[in-house]
């Protein structure tokens, strides 16, 4: 009796229905494994240096290039982020204290000159009642304080899932160092299979837009909240580590770091102290000069200059659903759909170019 359905479209649909089973089953696994491409492609040249030096010995290789993510990366960014967690609990505490005795104007507010008045009596009026700022909490994040509190609490608490993901990172960042040349090999040959025409050009814009992304976006990023919050702590800033992290997060954004070390030099400026507050933004603006003029140009050198909508959208998607890691995710994402758009106008403008030539050819040929 002949079978109802071809066999290769069975073959298909089982093939289909193995790969969603496949990514059902790994879906846990995706935001590791994203982190861990991300910084073997941004390392990627630093880690053939160190294979030649190795003689060519993969494994140890990666192995090197491992400890030096952990030393680097791993610890300082551990560390930095328990304390700052412990800066951020601190202050939560004192607005749940706030919050129940009411905040008087400050007294940098009622020094304002010409609007200190004013603004004194707006801030009594809303936030000087008990209760007043949860309510103004409530009103603008649909939550109330001490949910908000029970839910950083509890995000912060979940430290075997974060060892875990941490762990599983490693362990793939290592394969990626280890067999990247042939997974890369294996990616080429399907490649073009799928994209003859465009493959090539287009596996070179990838790494180089991802490097590029990560280097210019994360790296300068960190550097500039280790910087600034130094000069935070100097300066005799409360909880430097903690707006020093918030500075490395606003960084990410174009004109966010200026913002940064502005708002907190005003908040020294208001807080009677107008030469620390002077000095923080004197020694800001000369650190982005240096950065801007110096640095960025050297190391963001990728095909891809995200524009700042895209770079924002990314962001906020990226930590929405994928958390901390999405903070560089979401923009290298970003930077791919743009890199894979510039290149699909490119391509269409060379066969517009062609077709014109063709075109104009033609009359000549025949004449």
């Amino acid at each position: 009796m002949p079978s109802i359905f071809p066999a290769h479209l069975v073959a298909r649909w089982l093939l289909f229905l193995l790969l969603l089973a496949g990514v059902y089953f790994l879906s846990g696994f995706i935001v590791p494994v994203l982190a861990a491409l991300i910084i073997g492609f941004a390392s990627w040249p630093l880690y053939e240096r160190l294979l030649r030096r190795c003689g060519g010995r993969s494994a140890v290789a990666a192995s090197l290039a491992l400890m030096t993510v952990i030393l680097v990366l791993v610890v300082p960014l551990s560390l930095a982020g328990s304390y700052a967690m412990r800066e951020a609990d601190t202050l939560i505490e004192w607005l749940l204290a706030a919050n129940r005795n009411g905040m008087a104007p400050p007294r940098w507010v009622e020094a304002l000159p010409l609007v200190g008045g004013r603004l004194a009596a707006l801030w009594q009026e809303y936030l000087g009642a008990p209760q007043a700022l949860g309510e103004w909490v409530q009103i603008l994040s649909g939550q109330h304080l001490g949910n908000i509190y029970r839910i950083l609490l509890a995000a912060t608490g979940d430290l075997l899932h974060a060892v875990l993901t941490l762990l599983f990172m490693l362990i793939t960042l290592f394969f990626i160092y280890k067999d990247g040349d042939r997974i890369a090999a294996q990616l080429d040959r399907v490649g073009e299979q799928v994209l003859p025409a465009r493959w090539q050009r287009f596996s070179r814009v990838v790494p180089a837009t991802v490097s590029a992304t990560v280097t210019g976006m994360g790296l300068i990023a960190i550097g500039e909240g280790v910087v600034l919050g130094l000069a935070y702590w100097i300066a005799g800033v409360p909880s430097p580590v903690l707006l020093g992290v918030a500075t490395a997060f606003m960084a990410l954004i174009p004109g966010g770091a200026p913002l940064a070390f502005t708002l907190v030099s005003l908040y020294l400026v208001g807080s009677g102290d107008p030469m620390a507050g002077l000095a923080l933004f004197t020694w800001g603006t000369c650190e982005l000069f240096i950065v801007d003029k110096t640095l960025r140009p050297r190391l963001v050198g990728g095909p891809v200059k995200l524009p700042f909508l895209p770079t924002f959208f990314g962001l906020v998607g990226g930590v929405k659903t994928m958390g901390l890691v999405g903070l560089f995710v979401g923009p290298v994402l970003m930077a791919l759909l743009v890199a894979i758009w510039r290149e699909w106008l490119h391509h269409t403008e060379e066969e517009a170019a062609a077709a014109v030539g063709i075109e104009d050819g033609r009359p000549a040929s025949d004449a």
